[in-house]
């Protein structure tokens, strides 16, 4: 987090991950000089020019203390970084102390100075004592003790405004900087400056020693911020954003963030980068990395045994010594006997066990080989390599390219262009191969066939052809212009953006930006783990140990984390991609049972699924390899052996319903059916039944969708069924009584009345005009003809509907569909009246028996019977003489063929 104070006598937080704006206090309407965070105690206190010192807690945002301090504009606090003591200094030339242990009391005053006390600052290295500066141009160092300063460094033209100390322990350096535009150095010891830096062209306001790299870093009211060499004190770069005077630098402690302060804002810059200098020798299981300029290392092997993923390892650190040269890469040989520790354009090779010095000069870049132990490349100019055999110079190459921007070494030397990368032979320095693509990195794996190359949002990966290489240097047939053609051959991409990475066999591991731990096999990206970088911040990789089977990450602060990562299951999937089943299953027994499903995972990526089967032990990745390779009796047996308690669950409907789609494609209806009930998938055991015209079915399924809800179905179920009471019914029972009452009109007439009334009842809620509008036939008789004729039909139905149709019967079934039986009946009853052929007997002929005439004639001059009562009169319906059933039975014997015949219906 950053405090923004500004002038108009705001303080502003700031989240410096998101660059938000978090909280905002309104101080004062002068303006504030001076804001320091005390993390300890979750607070910050502030300073004002109307001579006061607040104290806020950043968190509650409420002000905790608010006193008078000085006399006059204060212009700076500093927070002891141990005890509770603060220090103000002050326009009216004092300095105070201040102790919040005892209620705030200021316990010290210290005078010295005979103008402006513009800063002051504690010695990291002896926080008991402090220095100040002042426009007095003097620098004061005092004793917490002590009313009266140590001593005086004076050498400034004008007012000293601010100053800062090393905070490493090798050097007694102090800088210094004032309104004679320059900046010094000074050794406090001895009280000599040592280095006075010129460039800016005003006053200097912030001078700073940064705390992670060896820069000095000075702000000046010419708006420019400039970055100086702590060793050499050269001028590295000027920045200058346009934003007006600068005011205020501060570095974080772990990271290499830098916040400028000007007047027309803040803003954050990070230089360099944040990855910690380290390197692990997979070998000996070592890792090396640099702290400043100290050189320190650990052993992991065997410290991860009893650790969860992610958890930080307690490591013993051994102190290694010092560098000359300040680190900005540290990098073991091959086989792990060296170190290379590169920076500043120079390169020193030490002895990995005890870091004496066997090697150094001064390159851009530095590589080395994959195989010698004392083979390395160095970039030694834009356009020339140098490589060394043995730790002796061997040969040069000039590069075939304008300009070079890197170096690549393993079991080629890559140079790197502006768009390209050069590929050369170690022993002759042949030229290769050049590749129109800009690596940021190069891995070879450890059999030299395969390498990646990093780019910013990509990676490829290629195949070297050393045999082929190899005999075109033996036959002196590499080409000058196109190297030797086939080298190299594409063989995957990686569409990740990769950050750091390793070879294992032909297996890539690597972290990606995104904060996961993948790996690259056979064309496919599988995630090994996330990252759980919330409270470490951004985690680097170091490197996989096979003995270890552990995967080993730092963060900025140089503390190590793991995650596992079996090397047995690396192997297997390396053998996979190599076709070598042989060798997968010998390795197979000893990847445990609980990788297992990962490991048929892959196998199904590769197009192994039936091998993929019978490794998983995954039930649920199982059922879908099953599913795809056609076993239906290996998913049937995967469900039913599902425990009791998951069986009604969604994901077992699921599962069902997949299992029966796939058995109705494959016409096993059996299962399909039985997967449909397992599934509760009504609508699907609906189309089984009626495809398979199971009458039994249907009506348990009626009866089933009933108790589930599903009316929709439970209707369609019984009107199949003929049971057309049933079906108004359910109408009326989930208060459906307007499709009711037409169902009734249509199958149903003896329920017309019975469904107008109910529909009176419940129109009358909302209108009794509307409801008064709806027929009844017992009131309106002429508004419903042939209504008793319907009657008769109906009790035919209900007499016949029972009866099915075979399906060999349909060619000559399907016509009956469209018959009219009220008309047909009323044909009938005339036909017979006048003595005329009947149109039943005219359409069956002479198939008919002799007894269906007979019947026919019988219902047409028989008496009225009737076995049911009609409650109203329909004039334009002529008096019966029939019962019901006897003409019931003529029509179905002369229309429907004869008693043979009668399964038509």
């Amino acid at each position: 987090m950053i405090n923004d104070f500004r002038y108009s006598g705001n303080i502003f937080l700031w989240d410096t991950e998101t660059s938000s704006l978090l909280k905002s206090w309104e101080v004062c309407e002068l303006p504030v000089r001076s804001c320091k965070f005390i993390a300890r105690r979750s607070q910050f206190i502030c300073a004002s020019d109307d001579m006061r010192l607040r104290l806020y807690n950043y968190n509650t945002m409420e002000k905790v203390k608010d006193m008078e301090a000085h006399a006059d504009y204060i212009r700076f606090v500093e927070i002891h970084p141990t005890l509770p003591y603060i220090l103000s200094s002050s326009d009216d030339m004092s300095i105070k102390l201040w102790n919040w242990e005892q209620n705030w009391d200021c316990t010290s005053s210290f005078e010295g100075h005979a103008h402006y006390v513009m800063m002051c600052k504690f010695n990291p290295k002896d926080t008991n004592t402090f220095a100040s500066a002042s426009l007095d141009r003097t620098i004061k160092v005092w004793g917490l003790g002590a009313q009266q300063p140590h001593f005086s460094l004076e050498g400034h033209d004008r007012g000293v405004n601010c100053l800062d100390y090393y905070p490493g322990g090798d050097k007694p350096y102090l800088i210094s900087g004032a309104d004679d535009k320059t900046v010094k150095i000074w050794d406090y010891q001895t009280k000599a400056c040592i280095q006075t830096l010129d460039g800016h062209s005003n006053n200097v306001c912030s001078v700073l020693f940064h705390p992670q790299l060896p820069v000095l870093v000075s702000a000046s009211e010419d708006g420019t911020v400039r970055i100086w060499h702590a060793m050499t004190y050269r001028a590295e770069t000027t920045l200058n954003y346009g934003l007006e005077r600068a005011w205020s630098i501060s570095a974080a402690k772990e990271s290499n963030g830098l916040a400028i302060g000007y007047d027309e804002g803040t803003i954050l810059i990070k230089l360099g980068h944040d990855a910690p200098v380290a390197s692990l020798d997979t070998h000996t299981g070592k890792v090396v990395w640099a702290h400043n300029n100290d050189i320190q290392s650990a052993s992991l092997k065997g410290v991860t045994s009893d650790l969860a993923d992610g958890e930080k390892l307690d490591l013993l650190i051994k102190d290694m010594g010092s560098c000359e040269i300040f680190p900005q890469t540290v990098q073991h040989n091959c086989n792990g006997r060296f170190l290379v520790v590169c920076g500043d354009g120079e390169y020193i090779i030490y002895t990995s066990q005890a870091l004496r010095n066997k090697a150094f000069g001064q390159a851009l870049d530095f590589a080395w080989s994959a195989v010698g132990t004392g083979d390395f490349a160095i970039r030694e100019s834009l356009a020339r390599i140098k490589i060394f055999k043995n730790f002796k110079e061997h040969r040069t190459i000039k590069a075939p390219i304008s300009s070079s921007e890197g170096l690549f070494g393993g079991a080629c030397v890559a140079l790197k262009g502006p768009d390209c990368v050069v590929f050369f032979d170690w022993n002759e320095g042949a030229f290769l191969c050049k590749i129109d693509v800009a690596p940021k990195v190069v891995y070879w794996n450890e059999t030299q066939e395969l390498l990646l190359l990093v780019c910013d949002e990509q990676a490829f990966i290629l195949k070297y052809d050393k045999d082929k290489v190899d005999a075109a240097i033996a036959e002196d047939s590499v080409s000058p212009e196109l190297g030797v053609p086939g080298a190299f051959e594409p063989e995957h991409e990686i569409t990740d953006c990769v950050t750091k990475g390793q070879w294992i066999g032909d297996c890539f591991i690597f972290s990606n930006i995104a904060g996961r731990l993948n790996y690259f096999v056979g064309g496919n990206t599988m995630t090994l783990c996330h990252l759980d970088q919330q409270s470490t911040g951004p985690l680097f990789m170091l490197g996989f140990l096979p003995k270890e089977d552990r995967v080993y990450l730092m963060d900025r602060s140089r503390n190590v984390f793991s995650y596992r990562a079996l090397l047995a299951v690396l192997q297997y999937q390396t053998a996979v991609v190599r076709h070598d089943f042989e060798a997968a299953n010998t390795i197979l027994p000893a990847i445990p049972e609980s990788e297992h499903s990962s490991v048929a995972r892959f196998l199904e990526a590769q197009g192994y699924k039936d091998v993929a089967l019978q490794v998983s032990k995954d039930p649920d990745h199982k059922f879908d390899l099953a599913l795809d390779l056609g076993k239906l009796d290996e998913a049937t047996k995967l469900l039913d052996a599902a425990p009791e308690q998951d069986r009604d669950t969604t994901e077992s409907t699921t599962k069902w319903k997949r299992l029966g789609d796939l058995a109705l494609a494959n016409c096993d209806l059996d299962l399909a059916e039985r997967c449909a009930s397992n599934a509760k998938d009504l609508a699907g055991l609906l189309l089984l039944h009626t495809a398979a015209g199971n009458r039994a079915g249907i009506s348990a399924l009626a009866a089933n969708a009933v108790l589930q809800g599903k009316f929709n179905v439970a209707f369609i179920s019984f009107f199949i069924l003929g049971d057309v009471e049933k079906c108004f019914e359910l109408l009326l029972d989930t208060n459906r009584i307007p499709e009711a009452a037409l169902l009734s009109r249509t199958y149903l007439p003896s329920q017309i009345s019975r469904a107008v009334r109910l529909w009176r009842e419940d129109l009358r809620q909302v209108s009794d005009r509307a409801a008064a509008a709806l027929a009844d036939p017992v009131e309106y008789p002429n508004l419903f003809p042939d209504l008793d004729w319907a009657l008769k039909v109906e009790e035919v139905f209900k007499c016949n509907r029972n009866k099915v149709v075979p399906a060999t019967e349909y060619l000559t079934a399907k016509d009956d569909l469209d018959l009219d039986l009220v008309s047909l009946m009323k044909q009938t009853h005339t036909d017979n009246s006048l003595g005329e052929k009947s149109p039943i007997r005219a359409k069956f002929g002479s198939t008919q028996k002799h007894d269906t005439d007979s019947s026919v004639n019988q219902v047409l001059s028989c008496e009225a019977t009737d076995t049911k009562t009609i409650d109203h009169d329909v004039h334009a319906t002529p008096p019966l003489k029939c019962s019901v059933d006897d003409e019931a039975n003529a029509i179905l014997q002369n229309d429907f063929g004869n008693d043979d015949d009668d399964d038509d219906w």
